[in-house]
C-alpha cells in the first residue's frame, strides 16, 4: 500500500512538472485559418515567454512546415505552412524544449460554399459612414470592460468613450434599409485597448479581436449577417500604416525592424506627395512614408516580409470570416507602396470581386489619380487599388452651392471645371465621393446654416447623379452640423435617439423637426431612387458648361437617361434648349423629385438654385 501510494505521488508530481513547465502561449495569430485558399501559404505567429528556443513540428500529414522564423525577441516565432493537400482538420503544433512540451491545437475549418465570390460596394451603392462609438449603444453592459485602459463613459466629453456599439447599429438597420442606403462603412472596430482616444478606433491592439465595448466577433458577423440580409454590404475600415502603441506587437517587439526607425519615435511630415514627387528628396520621402502619426500610434514597417504577411493575413481572414464586401484603407499613401499593392492584388485574387478603397488626402486630382489601379502616371508601377477617395470634389462641393455659377467660374462652374479634367483618372466611376467625413468638418459647420435647405438639396442631388460612389456621414440626413475647428470630437457627435434616455429620438419621424424630415425625407427620395438604377450606377456621364448658371448633365444606359438642370444662382434664370437637343430625346419628361410631368419646349426656365431630375 505504501509502495503503491509512493508511485501514484510521483506520477501526480511528474504530471505536475509537466503542466508548469509547458510554455504559456499569449497569442495565437491567425486562431485558425481555413482549407481550399487560393494561396495555399499560411503564417502562423506565435508569441510566448521564451518560446524562441523550441523545436517545432506538427501533426498534421497533409500540412508541410515549410519555415520557422526565430526573431530578435525570443518571446516570438514565426510558421509558415504550406495548405496546398489540406483538408479542414484540428491539428497539433508542437513546441518542445528539451523536456518541457507545450501542444498547441490548430484548426483549418471549411470554406462556406462561394465564399470566394463576394460581391465588392460598387457605383451602384450609396455608402452610410458610422462611427460606431457614437451612433447607437445597443448594450450598455459592455461600455465599460474590466482589466481594458480607458475605463469610463463620459458624454459630455468630445474625446472619451460614448457607449455606442455593433448591437446599437443592427437595431437601427431598418432604419438605414428604409433611408435607402445600401452599404454601411464603419470606423474601426477592432480592439483599441488604449489609454485615451480609443473612441475612434485608428490605434489598433489586437489585428484579429473586435474592441469588446463595442461587441465580440461573433456580434459583427451577426451584424454583417443581417446587414446582408436586408439587401447593404458591409465596408470594413482597416489601418495597416501603423497601431497603438499599447499593441503587443510594439509593447514587446518581435524585433525592431517590425517598426520604422527601429521603434523610436520619429514625427510625420504628412507630406505623401513625396510617394509622386518626380523630384523629392530621399530624406523627405522618408521623414513623410515612415515617419510617425503620433508618438501613440507607431508607424509598421511593411517592407518587413514577416509584418506584410501579418497585415494582408489579418484582412483576409476579416473577408473570410464575416463576408465583409469592402475595406476602407486608412491613410493609404503612407505605407509602402509596393507592399501595399501586393495586398490589394492578394486580396482580389482570393476575392476578385471585392472592393478596396485607399484614403487618398491629397490636394488634387492629379495627385490621387497616381494611386488609382492601372493609373498611367503610376506607370510602370501600379498600385492595384481599385477605389480612391475623392477629396478634391468634396472640396469643390462644399463650396460650390454657396456661390453664385458664372459662366466661367464661382459656383456650379468648379464643378463642370472639376469634372471635364476626369481624363486624369484611369476609372472615374471608382471614386469615392463624399460631402464630409469624420474627419473634415460636416457639410453644414452651424446649425443656423441648416436653414439654407437649398445648399444641401442641390448637394445631394450632385452627389448621387454624377460619376462614382457615394458615401453619406451619419446624420446628415437630420442636418448635424459641426466645425473641425471646434475638435474632432465634435465632428463625431451621437446620434440623437441613439441613447436610453435622449431628450430626442430622431431615428422616428415623429421626434424630428419639420425642416429635419423634409431633409430625411428629401435624401431618402433620392436614395430609394437610385437603389438598382442602372443608368446612374453604369451610364456613361455627358455635360454642359453652365450658361447663365444653369449646368446640366446627362447620365445615359441602353435606351435610358438620366438629364440634370441646376441653377446655380439666387434668382431665376431661361435658357435656350437648342443646344441640348442631343440629351432631350422626347419633348417631355418626367421630374424625379416632384412626380411631375415637364414640357421642354424652346426654353426652360429654373428658380433661385432650382433643380430638374428628368428621366427619359
Amino acid at each position: 500500500m505504501k509502495r503503491t501510494f509512493l508511485v501514484m505521488t510521483l506520477l501526480a508530481l511528474l504530471g505536475l512538472q509537466h503542466t508548469v513547465s509547458a510554455a504559456i502561449i499569449k497569442k495565437v495569430a491567425p486562431a485558425f485559418w481555413w482549407a481550399d485558399m487560393k494561396n495555399p501559404e499560411l503564417q502562423v505567429l506565435l508569441y510566448g515567454d521564451h518560446i524562441s528556443s523550441s523545436d517545432v513540428s506538427i501533426s498534421s500529414k497533409d500540412i508541410m512546415l515549410k519555415e520557422v522564423v526565430k526573431q530578435e525577441n525570443p518571446n516570438y516565432l514565426i510558421l509558415y505552412m504550406d495548405l496546398s493537400e489540406a483538408v479542414p482538420q484540428t491539428f497539433n503544433i508542437t513546441l518542445k524544449q528539451g523536456k518541457k512540451q507545450t501542444v498547441i491545437p490548430y484548426e483549418i475549418k471549411q470554406r462556406r460554399a462561394g465564399a470566394s465570390n463576394v460581391e465588392g460596394f460598387n457605383s451602384g451603392d450609396v455608402l452610410y459612414l458610422i462611427m460606431p462609438d457614437r451612433f447607437s449603444n445597443g448594450n450598455p453592459e459592455n461600455d465599460v470592460v474590466p482589466g481594458m485602459l480607458e475605463a469610463k463613459v463620459d458624454r459630455n466629453e468630445p474625446f472619451a468613450r460614448h457607449g455606442g456599439d455593433l448591437t446599437g447599429i443592427e437595431n437601427h438597420l431598418d432604419y438605414l434599409s428604409d433611408l435607402g442606403v445600401t452599404a454601411i462603412w464603419l470606423n474601426p472596430i477592432q480592439e483599441n485597448d488604449m489609454k485615451e482616444g480609443s473612441y475612434h478606433g485608428y490605434a489598433i491592439t489586437d489585428y484579429y479581436q473586435v474592441d469588446r465595448r463595442l461587441g465580440s466577433n461573433e456580434e459583427f458577423r451577426k451584424l454583417v449577417d443581417q446587414a446582408h440580409a436586408k439587401g447593404m454590404k458591409v465596408v470594413m475600415d482597416m489601418i495597416f500604416n501603423h497601431c497603438g502603441s499599447e499593441n503587443y506587437l510594439f509593447k514587446d517587439m518581435p524585433s525592431k525592424d517590425w517598426f520604422n526607425f527601429k521603434g523610436n519615435y520619429v514625427q510625420t511630415t504628412f507630406q505623401t506627395v513625396t510617394q509622386s514627387d518626380p523630384y523629392a528628396s530621399d530624406y523627405a520621402k522618408k521623414i513623410a512614408i515612415d515617419g510617425w502619426f503620433t508618438e501613440s500610434m507607431p508607424d509598421l514597417n511593411q517592407r518587413n516580409r514577416h509584418v506584410a504577411n501579418y497585415l494582408i493575413q489579418s484582412s483576409i481572414w476579416w473577408i473570410e470570416y464575416a463576408g465583409i464586401n469592402g475595406i476602407r484603407q486608412d491613410t493609404h499613401p503612407y505605407a509602402d507602396f509596393d507592399m501595399m499593392a501586393h495586398w490589394c492584388k492578394a486580396v482580389n485574387e482570393e476575392y476578385p470581386d471585392f472592393n478596396i478603397v485607399g484614403e487618398t488626402w491629397l490636394n488634387s486630382n492629379v495627385l490621387i489619380s497616381y494611386w488609382q489601379k492601372d493609373s498611367k502616371l503610376a506607370y510602370p508601377k501600379n498600385s492595384n487599388l481599385r477605389t480612391v477617395m475623392d477629396f478634391p470634389l468634396m472640396e469643390h462641393m462644399n463650396k460650390a452651392f454657396d456661390e453664385e455659377t458664372t459662366d466661367w467660374n464661382g459656383g456650379l462652374f468648379r464643378l463642370y471645371d472639376y469634372l471635364s479634367q476626369d481624363i486624369v483618372y484611369t476609372d472615374p466611376e471608382n471614386l469615392l465621393t463624399f460631402l464630409d467625413n469624420h474627419d473634415t468638418s460636416r457639410f453644414y459647420r452651424n446649425d443656423e446654416d441648416t436653414k439654407n435647405l437649398n445648399r444641401y438639396k442641390q448637394a445631394l442631388v450632385f452627389l448621387l447623379t454624377t460619376r462614382g460612389i457615394p458615401q453619406i456621414y451619419y446624420g446628415t440626413e437630420i442636418l448635424m452640423a459641426a466645425d473641425k475647428a471646434n475638435g474632432d470630437g465634435l465632428l463625431r457627435c451621437d446620434f440623437p435617439g441613439g441613447w436610453n434616455g435622449d431628450p430626442r429620438d430622431c431615428f422616428q419621424e415623429t421626434n424630428r423637426t419639420p425642416l429635419q424630415n423634409e431633409a430625411f425625407a428629401y435624401m431618402q427620395k433620392l436614395l430609394q431612387w437610385r437603389k438598382g438604377n442602372e443608368v446612374i450606377a453604369k451610364g456613361t456621364l455627358k455635360h454642359y458648361a453652365p450658361n447663365k448658371g444653369i449646368y446640366a448633365y446627362e447620365r445615359k444606359y441602353g435606351n435610358k437617361s438620366v438629364v440634370v438642370f441646376m441653377n446655380g444662382n439666387d434668382k431665376e434664370q431661361t435658357i435656350d434648349l437648342t443646344p441640348y437637343q442631343e440629351i432631350l430625346p422626347m419633348a417631355s419628361a418626367k421630374d424625379v423629385l416632384t412626380n411631375t410631368k415637364v414640357d421642354l419646349g424652346k426654353e426652360l426656365t429654373l428658380g433661385s438654385r432650382g433643380i430638374l431630375v428628368l428621366e427619359f
